[in-house]
C-alpha cells in the first residue's frame, strides 16, 4: 500500500513536529492530526495552540483537539475515519487497546530513548541528569501499556558533555522523524519482525515538574551539573540566595573532590560564584533571578553582593 496509506497522527509538543511534516513531505495521506486542547501560556496566560495543531493548520490537514480518548464518540470518529495506521508521537495519553486495533498496521510510536530504558514522559532530560552517554530513538507498536509495545527500529545518538536537555530534544525530535519514515516503509513491505522488549531491563522516566527543578546540594557537583543542563529549559534548575530565587543555566566542576557544607558559596575571583556540594565545588556560569535578566556571572556579580559563607538552599 506504501504511500496510498491513509495515517491518524496523535500528537501535541514540539517534539512531534519533524515527525508530523516528515509524514506530510514524504508523500503519506495524513487524514486528521489529533492533540490536545489550547492552553493558557505565558505571563498574559493567553490560550495558545498546541504546537503541533500550529503545524497541522500549516500543512492543511484536520484537526481534532481533545482531553480524553477513551469516549464512545471518540472510538466511533477514529474507526470512521478508517485509517491503515495511525502515529503517535509525545501525544500525553494512553490510548485504548480498542482504539489501537483499528488500523490494520497498528499505531507506531516514536519515544526518545532506547527501550526498554527510560520509558515514560521525560526520558530525554532523565538521560543527561542519569549520567547516560548515549541515547536515541525507538518505534514500537503500541500496546495498552506505557510504551511496553514492541520495538520496530531504533537508532542510537552520543550524549555529549555540553548537551542540554533543549538541545537534545531538538536532534533527537530530527532522528526521530527520519527513524519514522524507516520503519513505516519497512513495516508496510514487510520486512521488518518487531521484537518484545526485555520488561526485566526497563527503567522509567517520571513527569518533572516546575518545583522538581531545585537543586540538591547535598549531591554530588557531578550530579548537579548534569541536573542543570538536564532540567534546561524546563523546569529550569533553581534555588535560593538570601530566600531569592535563582535559577542557574550554566555551571561546571571547578573541583570534583573538595568538601565543605553543602551549597555553601566559596570565594572566588571576582567574576567567579563556586558553590560546594556534597561532594566537590561547582562554579555558578550563569544565572537569573526572579524579575531579573538571565546573566552571564561576571555581569551578575557587578551588581550583586554575595558575602563569603552565604549558603544556597
Amino acid at each position: 500500500m506504501g504511500k496510498h496509506l491513509n495515517v491518524i497522527f496523535m500528537g501535541t509538543p514540539d517534539f512531534a513536529v519533524p515527525s508530523l511534516k516528515a509524514l506530510k513531505e514524504s508523500g503519506y495521506a495524513v487524514s486528521l492530526v489529533v492533540t490536545r486542547p489550547d492552553q493558557p501560556r505565558g505571563r498574559g496566560k493567553k490560550n495558545q495552540p498546541p504546537p503541533v495543531k500550529v503545524a497541522a493548520k500549516e500543512l492543511n490537514i484536520p484537526v481534532f483537539q481533545t482531553l480524553s480518548v477513551k469516549s464512545d464518540d471518540f472510538y466511533q470518529m477514529i474507526a470512521d475515519y478508517r485509517p491503515d495506521l495511525m502515529v503517535v508521537v509525545a501525544f500525553g495519553h494512553i490510548i485504548p487497546k480498542k482504539i489501537l486495533e483499528i488500523p490494520a498496521y497498528g499505531a507506531i510510536n516514536v519515544h526518545a530513548s532506547l527501550l526498554p530504558k527510560y520509558r515514560g514522559p521525560a526520558p530525554i532530560q532523565w538521560a543527561i541528569i542519569n549520567g547516560e552517554t548515549e541515547t536515541g530513538i525507538t518505534t514500537m507498536l503500541m500496546d495498552a501499556g506505557l510504551d511496553t509495545g514492541e520495538m520496530l527500529m531504533s537508532f542510537r545518538v552520543d550524549i555529549k558533555s555540553d548537551d542540554t536537555g533543549g538541545t537534545l530534544h531538538d536532534l533527537l525530535s530530527e532522528v526521530g522523524a527520519s527513524v519514522l519514515i524507516g520503519t513505516i516503509q519497512k513495516l508496510t513491505d514487510g520486512s521488518l519482525r518487531p521484537i518484545p522488549q526485555n520488561h526485566a531491563l526497563s527503567s522509567y522516566a517520571p513527569m518533572l515538574k516546575k518545583e522538581d527543578g531545585r537543586i540538591d546540594w547535598k549531591k554530588p557537583a557531578d550530579h548537579i551539573e548534569r541536573f542543570i543542563r538536564g532540567m534546561s529549559p524546563w523546569p529550569g534548575a533553581f534555588t535560593f540566595l538570601d530566600g531569592r530565587r535563582m535559577r542557574i543555566f550554566k555551571a561546571k566542576i571547578w573541583d570534583a573532590f573538595a568538601r565543605d557544607i553543602p551549597g555553601k558559596v566559596i570565594r572566588g575571583f571576582s567574576s567567579e560564584m563556586c558553590v560546594a556540594t556534597g561532594m566537590g565545588i561547582l562554579s555558578i556560569l550563569e544565572v537569573q533571578m526572579d524579575s531579573g535578566k538571565r546573566l552571564e556571572i561576571r555581569e551578575f556579580l557587578k551588581g550583586a553582593s554575595i558575602p563569603e559563607n552565604a549558603e544556597m538552599s
